[in-house]
């Protein structure tokens, strides 16, 4: 009799198991995958310069970006990696997205967490690898200072010239430091 006084146009909130790789069916499983490889082999033939990313070894549900600064910006020059893990319902749910590579930047935290619309509440399962690594190489050179995750950075920002001393000054400390 429950299920009478039930919404039918709502989702069935009954505990359900979560979603894990080892637990899609086929069918799901073989989605995701396809799409994730037609994204890889999109990504290898477009040719954008400053953007890349692979597959993590074998797993093709964790992936490794490479983001080159854009021209005519303070991150020009700069290399940064990044992690991509692609969830069971990708693309109706974003990736996690993380710098690997320490980034100095308003919208990125000290733990490699970006602050991107397009990665959170605005995604859209028509985004694909390709897009995200160029919103964020986007976002290097034009930031949203008005939702800092790096206050420091953020009031920085206005001075580029003070903002790229200190920016190169924690790259090559930060990247030096890791290798």
């Amino acid at each position: 009799m429950a299920s009478q006084n039930r919404d039918p146009a709502m989702p069935d909130v009954r505990a359900k198991p979560a979603t894990t790789i080892s637990n899609l069916n086929s069918k799901e499983s073989h989605s995701v995958t396809k799409r994730l490889q037609q994204e890889l082999m999109a990504l290898m033939m477009c040719g954008d310069k400053g953007i890349s990313a692979f597959p993590d070894g074998d797993n093709l549900f964790k992936w490794v970006g490479t983001i080159h600064g854009a021209q005519s910006t303070v991150y020009e020059g700069l290399t940064y990696k990044l992690s991509l893990e692609f969830p069971c319902a990708y693309p109706y749910q974003a990736p996690v997205v993380k710098f690997q590579t320490p980034c100095f930047h308003p919208n990125v935290d000290q733990s490699g967490n970006i602050c991107l619309d397009i990665l959170k509440e605005k995604w859209a399962a028509s985004y694909d690898v390709r897009s995200i690594l160029l919103s964020i190489q986007s976002l290097l050179g034009e930031p949203n200072n008005e939702s800092p995750l790096n206050v420091q950075a953020a009031d920085m920002w206005i001075d580029q010239t003070a903002y790229r001393k200190i920016l190169h000054e924690k790259y090559e400390t930060e990247v030096k430091s890791r290798n």
